[in-house]
């Protein structure tokens, strides 16, 4: 199938590594441009080196007040477009609620919440018909995840965003939809697994509970990022799309 990507600009907040990493490399090898963003220049310039001239990149993180602006700017700078961007959040720290502080919360809602919300309006602003944006969440929207207090609290008001987001949108011809990633190898889920007593034993765990009894490839999730981005999805908008091999339960 052909995506019909070629010649169009995304934004990749995120995009150095893990999921937004994973999507970029697919954008790219349909022929698209990206615009990368994350807080470590080291690792920004390695990813647009692999990519190419295919890319560029910004260094800031999502709670950055200007980062929109920084990356709306650096697309029309390098390739004269704006045709949509994948919101990638990132993950907050581990921790129950009874241990996860007032600053906590707030550097969560932050990054995690505020600043995806002030990526997805301002790069909406700068869209023509035919663009999409696309928010990475997670499976915490439809259930909780065992000692992930902030995700599982912040998330599912983002989907709700993003939900409200197509609506207002839609009349414009631009479409917004999130990704619902369960367990998906990234440098992201080893942080987590290192965490536990056995990490060995809690990846077995873990990969029981889903039911192609696995976990993902970053590249699993970033071809189904590609399609909800692209012209292919066209007719899909205000959709939750689970990339977790069968583990969310609810329909």
């Amino acid at each position: 199938m052909d995506l019909g990507l070629t010649d169009r600009v995304y934004l990749v907040t995120g995009g150095a590594r893990g999921l937004g990493r994973a999507t970029a490399d697919v954008l790219v090898a349909e022929g698209a441009r990206v615009v990368l963003s994350g807080r470590t220049e080291q690792t920004l310039a390695a990813a647009a080196r692999d990519l190419g001239d295919h890319a560029a990149y910004v260094v800031g993180g999502n709670a950055e007040p200007d980062l929109p602006g920084r990356l709306i700017a650096e697309a029309r700078s390098q390739w004269g477009r704006l045709d949509g961007a994948l919101v990638s959040v990132g993950g907050p720290p581990a921790g129950s609620v009874a241990s996860t502080t007032d600053e906590q919360w707030t550097a969560g809602f932050a990054s995690v919440f505020l600043g995806a919300v002030r990526v997805a309006r301002e790069v909406a602003a700068e869209l023509r018909e035919g663009g999409a944006i696309a928010f990475v969440l997670s499976t915490s929207v439809k259930g909780p995840l065992t000692e992930m207090a902030v995700s599982n609290g912040l998330r599912p008001g983002l989907a709700m965003v993003a939900k409200q987001l197509a609506d207002e949108l839609g009349p414009r011809g631009i479409r917004v939809n999130g990704l619902l990633p369960g367990r998906v190898g990234t440098e992201r889920v080893a942080e987590l697994d290192a965490l536990q007593d056995d990490p060995v034993a809690a990846r077995a765990r873990a990969a029981e509970r889903i039911p192609l009894r696995r976990d993902g490839e970053p590249s699993e999730f970033g071809r189904v990022a590609a399609f909800l981005l692209s012209p292919a999805a066209s007719f899909v908008s205000g959709a939750m799309v689970p990339v977790d091999g069968g583990v969310l339960r609810a329909l």
